[in-house]
């Protein structure tokens, strides 16, 4: 199966630049409600996952603090915890599932590396539950 078929494209999705200020991502993930956001560089290529507990720790650990300096700090001066291992839009659905085990959700990106979207590890869990439920029926 191609996993194109789980796409959500990058269009469709909540994603920051490097050079994005903290404030704006915070602002964001509030109003969308998500705990981690993709980052891409100024080429358009994925290099890492911001959450919430990155940016608590950003706020945490530097002196004088407070919530107006957010919009003077690029995203690329908040240190990032997790990079979710990015698969190419022709990995087959083994590396796939393989990837999704640790990360709530799969970077995407092409032939050039140049992210395209994500795949939630729900969509592969449901799509699995789906494919084993059948398989059951056909065994029963």
């Amino acid at each position: 199966m191609n996993i194109a078929f789980f796409l959500t494209p990058k269009k469709e999705l909540v994603y920051e630049k490097l050079n994005s200020s903290m404030r704006k991502a915070l602002e964001r993930m509030e109003y969308h409600r998500y705990t981690a956001i993709p980052i891409l560089d100024e080429k358009g290529r994925y290099v890492g996952t911001l959450t919430e507990g990155d940016l608590l720790w950003k706020l945490k650990n530097t002196l004088d603090f407070n919530f107006q300096d957010t919009e003077q700090i690029k995203i690329s001066d908040v240190p990032m915890r997790m990079k979710n291992q990015p698969v190419h839009i022709d990995s087959n659905i083994e590396d796939l599932v393989a990837v999704s085990i640790n990360q709530n959700f799969v970077p995407v990106v092409d032939d050039k590396n140049i992210f395209i979207g994500i795949i939630k590890r729900s969509d592969i869990i449901t799509y699995c539950y789906e494919k084993l439920f059948e398989q059951v029926k056909k065994e029963a």
